[in-house]
């Protein structure tokens, strides 16, 4: 009996191991959750930069909705004055992914022309944040 106990403990620790590894070779996947307005956007393109720097495999969809959208709409600009379109440009050129929700379009009555080039428009921005996550496996962050 002991030697089967030996063999189903090396069995299962053989297993572990590999989930391990598994897990760890797969790409992070992280979905910022954005629901404010332009003046804390540049935070959050910032954050996500850094991110981009440390880890640049991650995939990283940024989803918004509310005022979220706000800096992803034609002509955009921060605190000082500089258009979010080139930020924008530059983390999508990267793999970044934009997404804005629909919902918010409709209700504040912007016409979905104004989104940026760079972002796609989904029906709801808290159904995307939830897809992502119970479906595709995206760690949540909300900065």
């Amino acid at each position: 009996m002991t030697h089967l106990n030996s063999i189903k403990n090396f069995g299962l620790a053989l297993m572990l191991t590999l989930a391990c590894v598994w897990a760890q070779a797969q790409d992070i996947k992280v979905v910022y959750h954005v629901n404010t307005g332009v003046e804390t956007a540049a935070g959050v393109l910032g954050n996500v930069r850094n991110h981009l720097s440390a880890d640049p495999s991650a995939k990283i969809v940024v989803v918004t909705h509310g005022l979220g959208i706000d800096f992803l709409l034609d002509g955009a600009k921060d605190s000082k004055g500089r258009e979010f379109s080139g930020v924008v440009s530059d983390l999508s050129s990267k793999g970044v992914q934009f997404r804005v929700c629909n919902n918010t379009l409709v209700s504040r009555n912007v016409d979905p022309s104004k989104v940026s080039m760079d972002a796609k428009i989904v029906p709801s921005g808290v159904a995307e944040v939830a897809r992502l996550q119970a479906k595709e496996g995206y760690v949540y962050l909300k900065p």
